[in-house]
């Protein structure tokens, strides 16, 4: 008895040790990991919705401990977000630079001939899309997209301002478009974020904006300034009170006013040039893993973030249309560059 007693403990043991070794093999370690500090490149200047994204990013490796090394991020806006791109294109074979990504990866090649293309770099993944929304000063009688487009056709051509992040980028491709559908004429007034084009709507240097919603929600919870219509298909799907009386999803579409202009902006990462396929697949698997977070679901639900997770095959497909969009838009618009 003693004997079979202790032929049952070794095979439990075995048993035990062969379901701990199938255990290891379905959940191998990353077959390339950070080995010191990760820099997350912003190429966009501080308080702008990318910049916003990279820090909550940033804390949410942190709390849940998803990295071994720490993370900085680094705001590189200058020439509209050029020089983190071209700062990134030029670390080549650096797995420890992390770079945001948005709609500046086509707009300014397209704009000012800038030597990049979004295949100089190594895609790794999606995880939003952003949105765009017409904000006025809540001082101003303006309640409807039609009462403001109406003032702004009454007054001399260019006396309305629009405020934007930037020039020849997403913000006056917008308000291009906008133009051309209310037949109406804009002076845009470009800034170095849309956290700076904010405090100038809420300042009435400028007449309007058309921010991220992230990168106008606090004056928005605060009164001091009115979303107008968002510019896309549908009303975005948060029903969660923002400010007193209003949720996101009570925010009509500029369609829905007779203004068809829609427009949403990738949130993406790029690795620098000759970095591994192991090393992209380590950071997708980190940017999945954020993306589940409750945390990351409570950032999207406040900023009105549309999740979006993308690697691979599919997030490339993406970025192939997405690039042709633009560049339609770009040359629509008259802001790309003549070759």
């Amino acid at each position: 008895m003693k004997h079979l007693n202790r032929t049952l403990s070794v095979k439990t043991w075995i048993g035990a040790s062969a379901s701990l070794l199938a255990g290891l093999c379905i959940s191998p370690a990353h077959a390339w990991e950070p080995t010191r500090s990760v820099e997350i490149i912003v190429p966009a200047g501080a308080g702008g919705a990318s910049d916003q994204m990279a820090r909550t990013i940033q804390s949410i490796i942190l709390k849940h401990n998803l990295m071994k090394q720490s993370t900085v991020v680094l705001n590189k806006g200058g020439a509209s977000g050029a020089e983190g791109i071209m700062d990134t294109k030029a670390s080549a074979k650096n797995p420890h630079k992390l770079m945001v990504a948005f709609s500046a990866i086509y707009t300014l090649p397209l704009a000012v001939n800038l030597p990049f293309n979004w295949r100089d770099l190594n895609p790794v993944a999606m995880i939003a899309q952003d949105e765009f929304v017409l904000w006025t000063n809540a001082e101003e009688p303006y309640k409807t997209p039609k009462e403001y487009i109406e003032a702004v056709r009454a007054a001399p051509p260019g006396k309305f301002k629009m405020g934007g992040t930037g020039a020849k980028r997403e913000d006056q491709i917008i308000t291009v478009a906008l133009e051309k559908a209310a037949d109406v004429k804009f002076t845009y007034v470009p800034y170095k974020s849309g956290g700076e084009a904010a405090t100038q709507l809420v300042g009435k240097h400028t007449d309007s904006n058309v921010n991220n919603p992230s990168e106008n929600i606090a004056q928005w919870r605060a009164d001091q300034i009115n979303a107008l219509c968002v510019f896309a298909d549908e009303r975005m799907a948060f029903k969660d009170k923002i400010t007193k009386t209003q949720s996101w999803a009570d925010i009509p579409t500029c369609k829905e006013s007779g203004y068809d202009v829609q427009y949403q902006m990738l949130r993406a990462f790029f690795l620098p040039p000759d970095t591994t396929p192991e090393q992209a697949a380590y950071y997708a698997d980190l940017i999945k893993k954020i993306s589940e977070t409750e945390e990351w679901k409570d950032y999207l639900a406040k900023q009105a973030l549309k999740p979006d997770f993308r690697t691979g095959e599919d997030f490339v497909k993406f970025l192939e249309q997405d690039e042709a969009k633009h560049k339609t838009l770009m040359q629509e618009a008259g802001l790309a560059a003549k070759k």
